[in-house]
């Protein structure tokens, strides 16, 4: 089992007390504000700084173990590490910098790892030639041509804008149909967490908030003051079933249709929908004669107070949940309670298209990368 188990303690920059484990295969999001120590944790894994007091091992191999004096340097540990900034050889091509990244470079397989991360036919330009996202594909190629135990992604898509993004958070999500080892990402974005990772562990001032699968997360009061209540947000799995004339795009959820602003893909393909709290508005009857087209059957699962006048009100739409923020005030007028059947509103524009992404791959495969 190619499990990363990580422990690290440290007084200074800043306080920290942190440790997780992340599964083969599997992908973590350490989720966190400037400054929080997400950035530290990933030097800790990569040995590009030491902490205190510290574990980490990958596959039972211990890479570092401060009370063992273990400190294997950088170069020894078998991790892959993408940047901010690509971190890219400005006077090699993107072949070349990919078989830089190997033991022994092999073009062949340089190839092939360029042509997984969509990057048919531009193995021969430099950095300078390709635009950003084709850099991150580059730099996502070359720490996988390390044949890492471990990858580790640090705020990879900051650099990119936004309709790119969307692009790349597609490929990684495809990409993991072929990765067995464990992905940490570090991120600011919530929505970049809820869209490409298994499960988060949130962190405020060097020390864990919570930790658990992106659901179990979104219900805890302490993660959401951590992460801006207005962040808050839940993701719903839908079908497409058609491409509409007026630019819409009907999909199949749990308890009906959805129609969203135009999502790229064909009828039959999974999607996640990331749903903004603040965007769900809720009803005890069915409305009629509203302008919003998306009317979602369900019940009250929880009600989470807020600090403020606030509440957040967990709603199952069938086998799964959608959040709404709305106010305590609202939720007494509605004598809101667990188990009360409710029907939550969701404006068809208010959807972002970076909101949507292919469905999480749920079998994995170990590849050669």
């Amino acid at each position: 089992m190619m499990a990363l188990d990580v422990m690290a303690k440290a007084a200074t920059p800043i306080p920290l007390d942190v440790s997780f484990r992340v599964n083969p295969g599997e992908l973590l999001a350490l989720v966190g504000h400037s400054g929080s120590g997400k950035t530290t944790l990933l030097r800790t894994i990569a040995g590009l700084w030491r902490p205190d007091v510290a574990r980490v091992r990958v596959n039972g191999t211990t890479w570092l173990d401060t009370d063992a004096r273990v400190n294997l340097a950088p170069h020894r540990r078998r991790v892959g590490l993408v940047f901010q900034n690509y971190a890219l050889f400005p006077h090699m091509t993107a072949m070349q910098n990919v078989m830089a990244a190997m033991d022994q470079p092999d073009r062949h397989e340089a190839a092939r790892i360029l042509d997984l991360v969509n990057m048919h036919g531009l193995a021969g330009r430099r950095p300078a030639q390709l635009s950003g996202g084709q850099q991150q594909r580059v730099a996502v190629a070359r720490a996988l041509a390390r044949q890492p135990q471990a990858l580790l992604l640090d705020e990879p898509f900051s650099a990119v804008d936004r309709e790119t993004r969307t692009k790349l958070y597609s490929e990684i999500i495809a990409l993991r149909a072929h990765l067995k080892m464990p992905v940490v990402l570090v991120t600011h974005d919530v929505n970049e967490a809820q869209l490409l990772a298994d499960r988060m562990v949130v962190i405020e001032k060097g020390q864990v908030v919570h930790s658990g699968t992106t659901a179990q997360v979104m219900a805890d009061a302490g993660a959401l003051r951590a992460l801006g209540i207005r962040d808050v947000a839940a993701m719903l799995p839908a079908t497409i079933r058609e491409q509409l004339a007026d630019g819409l795009t009907e999909l199949d959820a749990a308890t009906g249709p959805l129609y969203l602003p135009m999502i790229d893909g064909p009828p039959g393909m999974r999607v996640q929908v990331r749903i903004m709290a603040h965007d769900v508005i809720l009803s005890r009857a069915r409305p009629e004669g509203l302008s919003a087209q998306n009317i979602l059957a369900g019940h009250v699962a929880q009600i989470v107070p807020g600090a403020g006048p606030g509440v957040m009100v967990h709603v199952m739409v069938g086998p799964h949940e959608i959040l709404a923020r709305i106010s305590r005030r609202a939720a007494d007028q509605m004598a809101l309670q667990p188990g009360d059947p409710v029907h939550a509103i969701l404006k068809t524009m208010s959807v972002a298209r970076d909101h949507i992404a292919p469905a999480q791959v749920t079998q994995q495969t170990a590849p050669r990368a």
